[in-house]
């Protein structure tokens, strides 16, 4: 079955479009993934940011019970996985979830090891940096921002802290969110690229199949039953049309299909001459 020409020429074809659709839609899915994410941690990001800037008023009054009301406030937002506000030492000072104030964070964990994984930790982070994917004791993906508390002039002002000069870094800013709606979105993407992928395919191969057909496989079959009739000596058919290749081969097979039909009637002797 494999052997026939049409096979030959289709299964190739076929295999190598099926092969370029599935790289071009897997390499589309990564860049697509890669660029929803990184559009994610940035709005958390600035998300982050908004929630220091919010809270730098009750800071600076040092109003405590302003401050974990609004880390409460926003630890009940839907999505909102936890909200906690940890000194430099790694103690949480202010947080969505009562039970763990006043606990310190391991330094070595996710988001933690990044700034803490050298002599001087570090103070200052990009923006993808401030991200780190974990999954919770809920067993939920969780992505999490972490946001720089810097010191200001301001704070010295208000007697709650030392000046900029000897303590650049407050605390941090750790907030997480569920990973269930950017999982959802990756998830409604990879069917909708499947299902792209899959008319691409049907398309591309029924569109080459047929042009094969058309333009190389009948034209092929063509000249085959003309050649069989020329060898049955039926040289007054029809010869086959098509591209220049097709007519020069059937003129060519005319041509010795005449000049056989011409020699073997050369090697009959003719009838009306008589014999010796």
């Amino acid at each position: 079955m494999l052997n026939g020409i049409a096979a030959r020429a289709i299964v190739p074809v076929a295999v190598a479009v099926t092969g370029f659709v599935v790289l071009g839609c897997l390499l589309l899915h990564s860049f697509i993934k890669d660029d929803l994410i990184a559009d994610t941690i940035r709005h958390e990001v600035g998300m982050a940011d908004t929630i220091v800037k919010s809270t730098r008023h009750a800071m600076l009054k040092n109003d405590r019970d302003m401050l974990q009301q609004s880390l409460f406030d926003i630890g009940s937002q839907q999505g909102v996985e936890h909200v906690r506000i940890f000194n430099k030492k790694g103690i949480v000072m202010f947080s969505s979830d009562a039970g763990e104030i006043d606990r310190s964070v391991n330094k070595q964990a996710a988001g933690c090891n990044g700034c803490h994984d050298r002599p001087r930790p570090a103070t200052r982070l990009g923006t993808m940096e401030q991200a780190r994917r974990f999954t919770n004791g809920h067993g939920s993906e969780v992505l999490a921002v972490m946001t720089p508390i810097y010191n200001e002039p301001s704070c010295a002002v208000a007697n709650c802290h030392r000046p900029v000069a000897e303590n650049e870094l407050l605390g941090t800013l750790d907030i997480g969110f569920s990973m269930a709606p950017l999982q959802g979105s990756l998830s409604q993407l990879r069917m909708r690229l499947i299902i792209f992928c899959a008319m691409i395919l049907f398309l591309a191969v029924a569109g080459v199949s047929a042009l094969l057909r058309r333009t190389v496989l009948l034209p092929i079959s063509q000249l085959m039953l003309y050649s069989q009739e020329m060898a049955a000596g039926k040289v007054d058919c029809r010869s086959p049309e098509g591209s220049e290749e097709i007519e020069t081969i059937a003129a060519v097979l005319r041509y010795q299909a005449l000049e056989l039909q011409q020699k073997h009637l050369e090697k009959i002797p003719d009838r009306d001459t008589p014999r010796d």
